[in-house]
């Protein structure tokens, strides 16, 4: 029987890359300290600072919230509704739910009222819906944000999403991404700064964190990310990990001391400028958001 490490009671949880074992208490406390520790190490904000969490009511998004409130910052949700039928329903019940428990408002926005339900889009556009999906999305955070006065966004991407999407854009040595692979992107020309606490954080060690805190989330996955590349990726990396613990973490660790200094060099940045509808920040004269909107209302009008 393995013991936890901080109090010799019966261990809960094993984490082999840290060759650690803790048991239930002592193991939230581990969680809470290591998000804790990567906002230091990063320098993503400060105790002052007025945080909104992205939350989607899954593992990631509701841990993070329930780790940021237990450190003391002041972090609120802030949640879209994709209109995804009953799995966009269960989120949202969920979500609120979750906001009640620990006191924190939750704002909301319905894509339905915004634009249309991503399987609308998803029926007068060509690309894959994650992509539409995943645009939506951050503009939607990020003009919120600035709306109500937030510095920051913080989002629960993870140790295997960020090693998933690394082995991506190195599979393919996509440098334009390769640059911007960091779990700080600041704030500038209009973009509020979004940060990552969770990236040191395994997919494994967030859903342990989630179960053991009593956190109700959603279990399935968005029906729109069957078939997805980052799932293949992220199984062969398990496996590997499975093998060698440690992997995902070193690979993504390793990129971010040695490879992402020498790639910021060379860094050429976009010139930004306001869309000329909406006036959020866009590198074409009219930005995706307001491009999409535009193709949509054509489409409609020749039905």
């Amino acid at each position: 029987m393995r013991k936890c490490f901080k109090c010799s009671q019966k261990a809960q949880v094993y984490l082999p890359q840290h060759r650690l074992s803790l048991c239930k208490d002592h193991y939230l406390e581990w969680f809470d300290n290591r998000v804790e520790k990567t906002i230091k190490e990063f320098k993503m904000f400060k105790k002052e600072d007025k945080i909104l969490v992205a939350v989607s009511g899954g593992k990631d998004s509701l841990s993070l919230w329930k780790a940021l409130t237990n450190l003391g910052y002041q972090a609120d949700g802030f949640y879209i509704n994709l209109g995804i039928g009953e799995y966009s329903e269960t989120s949202e019940k969920l979500t609120t739910k979750f906001s009640e428990k620990i006191g924190r408002p939750l704002y909301k926005i319905s894509l339905k009222q915004e634009i249309m339900p991503i399987p609308e889009i998803k029926k007068h556009d060509s690309r894959p819906a994650c992509s539409v999906c995943g645009m939506v999305k951050r503009y939607y955070m990020n003009k919120f944000a600035k709306d109500n006065g937030y510095k920051i966004i913080a989002t629960g991407h993870n140790l295997d999403d960020e090693a998933a999407v690394l082995f991506s854009n190195t599979l393919n040595w996509s440098i334009k991404y390769l640059k911007r692979q960091y779990p700080v992107l600041p704030e500038e020309d209009g973009f509020i700064r979004k940060v990552k606490p969770l990236c040191k954080i395994s997919e494994k060690e967030s859903a342990m964190y989630a179960v053991l805190s009593g956190i109700e989330y959603i279990e399935e996955e968005c029906p729109f990310s069957e078939g997805a590349t980052s799932i293949d990726y992220k199984v062969f990396l398990s496996q590997l990990e499975e093998k060698s613990p440690g992997t995902k973490l070193r690979f993504y660790s390793e990129f971010l001391r040695k490879m992402y200094p020498i790639l910021q060099k060379s860094e050429e940045k976009p010139v930004l400028k306001p869309c000329k509808i909406c006036g959020e920040p866009s590198i074409n004269e009219i930005c995706s958001v307001c491009n999409l909107k535009l193709k949509l209302k054509k489409q409609e009008e020749r039905v």
